[in-house]
């Protein structure tokens, strides 16, 4: 059994991920709704609304549209009992506040529990340092598929 402060690699945090290579999403909330839709539809989330809820609170305090194209929304709902994550990308990229002003076009969503910290923001480190790399970001950019998306951030780590 692992210590509650096991530190999860890349791989088995994406283990626990849903991909959505091609959003259709074209606002903030449209693509979290389709985030979190992804979740719920590969088993991962049991309540849309609660969800829905944690990411748009952790928004109202400051965007998570970072730069490079990258947006890291995230939210602590009670209804997940481990770290969760969606990885979706929209190549059009959509206006999500981000820090540079750029659209953002790369979506990394966590959502963890309340009670929490570590994990979180270890996979969040993680993830940030690998999509730091214009290589590994033009592949997921370029992804075709779930499978294509996955490999990119795996043949990047």
């Amino acid at each position: 059994m692992n210590a509650p402060d096991h530190e999860l690699t890349v791989a088995e945090s994406l283990a626990r991920c849903s991909f959505c290579p091609q959003l259709q999403g074209r606002t903030k909330l449209e693509v979290i709704g389709e985030l979190i839709d992804a979740l719920v539809g590969d088993g991962l989330l049991s309540d849309r609304d609660e969800a829905i809820a944690a990411v748009l609170s952790r928004e109202e305090q400051m965007s998570t549209g970072m730069q490079f194209g990258i947006a890291l929304p995230h939210g602590k709902p009670a209804c997940v009992p481990a770290l969760v994550s969606a990885i979706g990308v929209a190549r059009e990229g959509i206006d999500f506040e981000a820090l540079d002003g750029e659209p953002s076009r790369i979506f990394v969503m966590t959502l963890s529990p309340p009670t929490t910290v570590g994990p979180h923001l270890r996979f969040l480190a993680a993830i940030g340092k690998l999509l730091g790399r214009p290589a590994v970001r033009h592949a997921v950019i370029e992804a075709a598929d779930k499978h294509a998306l996955l490999a990119a951030l795996k043949d990047g780590g």
